[in-house]
């Protein structure tokens, strides 16, 4: 079992990253309340268990997938129990079928690794080449759990905040699909 911390509403008092600085940055200007846990590493979305449970809400999946050529890119926020299917994911975009995105290009476009990807990347991603995509079943949620660009902090974060503020400020129109549970 990962140690999970005491919930707090106040950002970290280092940072471990530039992009987990711009995220409380941006939380503090747009004036979003927040609470956050710190915790071991965790990078499965079982692991993710216990921090729902700490903070009473259920964390996204995010997800950085890619065409074949690596020229188009999508971040794409699913429930985490909900099975991932690019055929699905592509049929509800028009597009052809997307594959994960190399972890070299995570690291370079979001500024995180493996099991730390989060919708706040889109502030790195200033030249838009990232198209932001929300599975409906994660806007229609109160609450929105998501990494804060770490893998050892998570925040808690009223969804619609995150899908209109946040999103606005950080100049990206999200795309909203809906997929099927199997």
């Amino acid at each position: 079992m990962p140690f999970i911390s005491e919930i707090r509403t106040t950002p970290p008092d280092h940072f471990l990253s530039p992009l987990q600085r711009m995220t409380y940055d941006a939380l503090e200007l747009l004036q979003i309340p927040f609470q956050r846990v710190e915790t071991d590493e965790i990078v499965t979305m079982d692991d993710c268990l216990q921090v729902d449970q700490k903070l009473r809400m259920k964390m996204v999946k995010t997800l950085f997938l890619c065409n074949r050529q690596q020229t188009e890119f999508y971040l794409f926020v699913t429930c985490g129990d909900k099975p991932f299917t690019s055929r699905e994911f592509a049929g509800a975009l028009g597009v052809a079928r997307p594959s994960f995105a190399p972890i070299d290009r995570m690291e370079e476009m979001l500024g995180t690794k493996i099991g730390a990807a989060t919708v706040f990347s889109v502030l790195l991603d200033v030249d838009r080449r990232v198209r932001v995509v929300f599975d409906k079943d994660v806007v229609d949620e109160t609450w929105y759990g998501c990494s804060d660009g770490t893998n050892t902090g998570y925040l808690k974060i009223e969804t619609a905040r995150i899908v209109g503020d946040f999103l606005r400020y950080a100049g990206h129109e999200p795309t909203v699909i809906g997929l099927e549970r199997p």
